[in-house]
């Protein structure tokens, strides 16, 4: 598509709108509804959870001064290139981080601050639930934390209406539908493989588990509709366009895909939607989604069993804590620069970092990273401790320092993902995605040799979600024509270019050698949290 081509589109709305609400930052991304591979635009607001009397949260308030700043940029961005403003698009999709809590009364009045997936104050509803369902319901679900406030008896359970997710939540003050993402809606109840839907069964043994605690608490009455891929979800209101561009330039009755989370969109993303292919998604949390040939034949805590956005049976393992305590080091040695006289971009100093850890040793020198700055489940801990631990024989280099701090990110993600191993399940390619993976050759080696896996990077993987999300609203032009994974593979990714990296047997040695280590040095994760 050359220059007059894309303006031409984005003149008569041939373009398809993604916004995800990540853990840090609002990205926005505009693509051709023609050509989905061709973005158009994009836009970003950061902003940062707050921890709040002892729950993660983000404000209502927050989230839509971010979602308008990370539109108006985008705007910014086609207007600066393009010379022209969008004033309607062809589709419009919002992704956001999955799980938590959002609960409304019947005059659509949340009843308690945002609970985020990051909280893990959920322990007992989980083990019960866990147990009564037969299915692994990990600490962030959302039915988690509705029945751990029944246990509480904190008192607005009486007065819920409406239960829904953060990208429910964005998708239905645009539009006013109460709907969800399969995707989505399978990281808040357990969904029926054969219905898409969520599980009927298992929704009776919740309202019979409740109704002494709860009476009158109807779970089926509190959850969205579900809804797959390419299916219709409703049209942007009048009171929507003003809410997204309070410049009113907008335009009303753009149709919307499904809102989904943003496990679903990096499947999209990473064209990860069929058996056998798998993904990691790596931002403040990490988490690989591997779609199944067949189930599994057992219940592993380590595991969520999610779907893709079209319904397909997913793996997941989900861990808390992504790369936010590698970006902090970064951080710091940036600092550093700037007061030594050398004022180097982010960008820069990721860079010159990554680039020195290629030099560190296998198994990193001995040194250990921790980046549990909050609670990880799959190792057992309720709070977290970010730590860096070294032996007074451990090679303390600046390369060695970066290679363990890379190998951090992966470490919790890798235990998680011996469990499937156990399982047998096959893996052909781990698509990475997320701004880790921006300096080429390095993020992604190490992970393909901590998993021993082929792992592959397309050019898109820095946009990640916002476009993956762009993608479904454009899948609507064509859904009835062709399956999700057809489309992506025809359609999104027909020219992508994708850099795939084998495992390194010297990286797998080291790594294997480096979590051993790392699974022993969690005793000293469990005294940090006792002492500190």
């Amino acid at each position: 598509m050359d220059h007059d081509a894309a303006v031409q589109a984005i003149v008569d709305g041939r373009t398809a709108l993604g916004i995800e609400l990540g853990s840090t930052r609002i990205k926005a991304c505009l693509v051709s509804a023609d050509d989905p591979s061709r973005v158009l635009g994009v836009g970003s607001h950061e902003w940062e959870n707050r921890f709040e009397d002892g729950t993660w949260t983000y404000s209502l308030e927050a989230v839509w001064s971010g979602v308008q700043s990370a539109y108006a940029d985008l705007v910014a961005h086609v207007v600066e290139h393009y010379d022209v403003a969008p004033s309607t698009f062809g589709a419009i999709g919002v992704s956001a981080m999955m799980h938590g809590y959002l609960a409304f009364d019947a005059a659509d009045e949340l009843q308690v601050p945002f609970r985020t997936w990051r909280n893990t104050t959920t322990g007992q509803a989980s083990e019960v639930l866990s147990e009564l369902f037969a299915v692994n319901i990990p600490l962030r679900w959302s039915v988690a934390h509705l029945y751990q406030a029944v246990l509480d008896e904190e008192p607005h359970i009486t007065d819920v209406h409406f239960l829904t997710t953060l990208a429910g939540y964005v998708h239905w003050r645009l539009t006013g539908r109460k709907v969800l993402g399969i995707g989505d809606a399978s990281g808040m109840f357990p969904i029926d493989a054969g219905t898409h839907d969520f599980d009927g069964p298992l929704l009776d043994k919740f309202d019979r588990l409740v109704a002494e605690r709860a009476p009158g608490l109807w779970i089926s009455e509190l959850l969205p509709e579900v809804l797959v891929a390419g299916q219709a979800a409703g049209e942007l209101t009048a009171e929507g366009a003003a809410l997204l561009d309070p410049s009113g330039a907008l335009t009303a009755g753009i149709p919307f895909c499904p809102p989904e989370g943003d496990a679903g969109t990096g499947m999209v993303a990473t064209c990860s939607v069929a058996p056998r292919t798998g993904n990691i998604s790596a931002g403040t949390s990490i988490f690989a989604m591997v779609v199944l040939e067949r189930p599994l034949a057992h219940t592993h805590h380590e595991l969520d069993l999610v779907t893709t956005p079209a319904g397909d049976p997913v793996a997941m393992v989900h861990c808390n804590n992504g790369a936010s305590e590698l970006a902090a080091w970064v951080g710091l040695f940036a600092r550093f620069a700037t007061v030594s006289g050398r004022d180097l971009g982010n960008d820069d100093v990721f860079e010159v970092l990554f680039r020195e850890a290629l030099d560190g040793e296998p198994d990193a020198g001995g040194l250990l990273a921790y980046n549990h700055l909050a609670g990880e489940p799959i190792v057992g801990l309720d709070e977290g401790r970010p730590l860096f631990v070294r032996a007074p024989d451990s090679r303390f280099t600046l390369a060695n320092v970066m290679r363990a701090q890379l190998y951090g990110v992966f470490g919790t993600l890798a235990l998680g993902m011996r469990v499937l191993d156990g399982e047998d399940v096959t893996l052909e390619t781990m698509f990475a995605h997320g701004g880790m993976f921006r300096t080429v050759g390095v993020a992604q080696r190490f992970l393909a040799g901590a998993l021993d896996v082929p792992v592959a990077v397309a050019e898109t993987a820095s946009e990640g979600g916002a476009w993956g999300i762009a993608v479904l609203a454009a899948y609507l032009f064509e859904a009835g024509h062709i399956d999700l994974d057809g489309y992506l593979r025809e359609r999104a990714f027909q020219d992508a270019d994708v850099v795939v990296v084998e495992p390194d047997a010297e990286d797998v040695r080291g790594f294997a050698a480096y979590l051993t280590r790392y699974q022993s040095g969690l005793a000293v994760e469990r005294t940090a949290i006792q002492a500190l």
